[in-house]
């Protein structure tokens, strides 16, 4: 995928009845089905049986199976609750008839209320002084392990720049903390909310359970340590545009038992909180074959 055109074509699912949908996968360098691709595109399910009147302000998500690459996805859609301010919807993803994914999420009518946020890191390094993936992959192509240059080499409808650029030749423990711009290809002017939700969905699955790695990252990295998204939870607050590079500001408190916990803010260029992201992954190593 190039292009936010092409992504939007990916999430916009054919439906097959009423509450009832099937989409088709795109190869991002992993050889499963990218988690992010199929919170997205269940939520492309839910947003369809909804009023639109009602924005998405909660999903919680579960990973069952990994996804098979040839096969289609069916999105089944359950109407929980129609209520006087909040729509509830489950989404149950499949292949083959066997579950490999579960969506619970909630819709909300526009209402004024109190206000705060936390505030953005305002010390932070903007993307202009930054290299993007592909300047990485042009600069440091021939000295990358085969397994990050393959994945880089993946063309992607998303900008990626990372705060702080690690060397993964340089194996030392780091803090459990990922910082990285990120930025549509291709114009969002016409964009509804909803649709930039389901994006913003899609992009919060990539860079998260790095932070997990960072404080063992002497000993694990992408190459033998097997990683997989188990649970992923999301709160949207305001609304955004994609014109402009977005902040994904990422921290994780806990890995334990093969498993990662990492917790994260996006924000706008000039500090609005969007959303929250909350997610525990498989972090796995790989043990040799002898």
């Amino acid at each position: 995928m190039r292009n936010i055109r092409e992504l939007l074509k990916l999430l916009t699912l054919k439906q097959l009845e009423n509450n009832k949908f099937k989409g088709v996968n795109k190869d991002i360098g992993s050889p499963i089905v990218f988690g992010g691709q199929v919170l997205a595109q269940s939520l492309n399910a839910a947003y369809r049986t909804v009023s639109d009147k009602r924005i998405l302000h909660s999903l919680h998500s579960y990973f069952l199976e990994a996804g098979d690459l040839d096969l289609p996805i069916i999105y089944d859609v359950q109407v929980i609750r129609d209520g006087g301010s909040f729509s509830t919807r489950r989404v149950t993803a499949s292949q083959n008839e066997t579950t490999i994914f579960i969506l619970a999420c909630s819709f909300h009518k526009i209402e004024e209320g109190y206000e705060h946020q936390i505030s953005i890191n305002k010390s932070i390094k903007q993307p202009e002084e930054l290299f993007s993936w592909v300047d990485m992959l042009d600069q440091f192509g021939d000295f990358l392990p085969k397994k990050l240059k393959d994945f880089l080499s993946v063309e992607r409808p998303v900008d990626f720049k990372p705060v702080h650029i690690i060397n993964p030749l340089d194996m030392k423990n780091l803090p459990p903390v990922v910082d990285i711009w990120f930025k549509l290809k291709g114009n969002s002017d016409d964009l509804s909310l909803a649709l930039k939700q389901q994006i913003l969905t899609y992009v919060s699955d990539y860079n998260i359970l790095t932070a997990c790695l960072n404080p063992n990252a002497s000993i694990a990295n992408f190459g033998n340590t097997q990683m997989a998204s188990l649970d992923h939870s999301m709160w949207f607050y305001r609304e955004f545009d994609f014109n402009d590079w977005m902040l994904f500001s990422i921290k994780s408190p806990n890995s334990y038992g093969a498993r990662g916990f990492a917790r994260g803010n996006i924000y706008t260029r000039k500090g609005v909180l969007v959303a929250s992201v909350a997610q525990e992954g498989l972090i796995r190593p790989i043990k040799k074959k002898y």
